[in-house]
């Protein structure tokens, strides 16, 4: 038996996969969770042998869980589903070491089969994802910028970002202005628009 979590915030997708998952014969769903924060101590507690993880997920995002969990319980494999695909999610999403990467609108039988093969250490990646990151530009952003305009999208304002990230208010003040000279944003919120809307946060 393949052993699954599924981590869904929206209730009625959740119980519906866990449901379509159960009609298969080798496949048993061991633990569900709604929030990113969750799923590695479900992963640790129950032990499952694939993790089904949506991206958008409250607390963690789906592909810094899939990260964590990769580091915490690295045999378990990992199938990030996703509503809005942008390229940039995919490139993180393999950076982490996901061996799934498909749209919400793959079919349960699709899904069941993309739990075998990464199970079985293949990589399945929906091909029209996989053209579009080929395509797309590189993230013109360091990773501290990009951290830092992460931050002001949660709601932290410049001072709380020093704080967390042991940084002057200057600094922040700093990586903020170049972060929007590089994407040619005309303010810090345009900025993260840009940002989010190219999959670079």
């Amino acid at each position: 038996m393949i052993r699954v979590l599924l981590a869904e915030d929206q209730r009625i997708l959740l119980e519906a996969l866990a449901t379509l998952l159960t009609f298969e014969a080798d496949m048993e769903v061991v633990a569900t969770v709604e929030t990113g924060d969750a799923i590695v101590p479900a992963a640790l507690e129950h032990l499952p042998d694939v993790a089904v993880i949506d991206i958008d997920l409250p607390g963690i995002d789906g592909i810094t869980a899939a990260a964590m969990l990769r580091e915490r319980h690295p045999m378990c494999a990992i199938v990030i589903l996703t509503a809005l695909a942008r390229p940039a999610q995919l490139k993180r999403a393999l950076a982490a070491g996901v061996g799934g990467f498909l749209p919400k609108e793959t079919t349960p039988e699709q899904l069941a089969e993309a739990i075998r093969k990464v199970r079985a250490g293949e990589r399945v990646v929906d091909q029209r994802l996989a053209l579009a990151a080929l395509e797309a530009p590189e993230s013109p952003l360091t990773p501290r910028e990009a951290e830092i305009l992460a931050l002001l999208r949660s709601g932290a304002d410049a001072a709380r970002i020093a704080a967390d990230l042991y940084l002057s208010e200057g600094t922040v003040r700093n990586y903020l202005a170049s972060a929007v000279t590089k994407l040619n944003a005309r303010n810090r919120l345009d900025a993260v628009r840009i940002a989010a809307d190219a999959g670079w946060l």
